[in-house]
């Protein structure tokens, strides 16, 4: 039987990525110090909009706006006041790692949500999640692999000693696979995706 090796040292401990408070100086003072084998860069929902996990994602995406609407976030017609303080929150944070990771050598991990779970969590302007549209899932995928790759190429910028791990979350993974994501009426459910296509895209993230 074949050892499964892992690419962070052993015994090592991490966190999933939020992290209480509103401080990114202080967050990320902390885990490097509490976490030294293998820190991450932490997320603060606390701060409100644009610091959730959707949000922090949403405002990697290139060339797909997104916003707040009373039933969440939102494909836009161009970037606004919501995009802009997604990304001033990662802003704040790169700085404070940046700050807090001088001589750093090491693992550092990162963390994003997965285009499937940002699927069936940002809505077209229809109203409808973007999984209900096969053509805009496509310019998601595109979107967010390209955000992704952009962000992770940042963090090595900023930290030049860091051996990168990138967490992909899917939380609504399993829903997306299950048919269990409801219609924007609540009184349907959302076509599964091809398998095939579903593998594809999480392939071309991974790879």
């Amino acid at each position: 039987m074949t050892e499964q090796r892992y690419p962070w040292p052993e015994a090592s401990c991490t966190g999933v990525g939020s992290f209480p408070g509103t401080d990114p100086e202080e967050a990320v003072r902390t885990l490097f110090g509490e976490l030294p084998e293998l820190p991450h860069l932490p997320e603060l929902p606390e701060r409100g909009v644009g610091a959730d996990m959707v949000g922090r994602t949403g405002g990697m995406l290139v060339d797909l706006p997104v916003e707040v609407q009373p039933t969440g976030w939102r494909v836009a017609l161009r970037p606004g006041r919501d995009m802009q303080r997604a990304r001033s929150f990662l802003s704040r944070d790169l700085d404070a790692l940046e700050e807090n990771s001088q001589g750093f050598e090491g693992k550092l991990k990162i963390q994003v949500a997965g285009m499937w779970t940002m699927a069936a969590s940002v809505e077209l302007r229809s109203g409808e999640k973007l999984l209900a549209d096969p053509g805009a899932v496509a310019d998601l995928a595109a979107s967010h692999l390209e955000g992704v790759l952009a962000h992770a190429g940042e963090v090595r910028k900023r930290v030049p000693g860091a051996e990168l791990i990138v967490q992909v979350d899917e939380p609504c993974l399993p829903a997306v696979l299950a048919g269990a994501v409801p219609t924007a009426s609540g009184y349907g459910r959302l076509p599964v995706p091809d398998g095939d296509t579903a593998e594809q895209r999480l392939r071309e993230l991974f790879g």
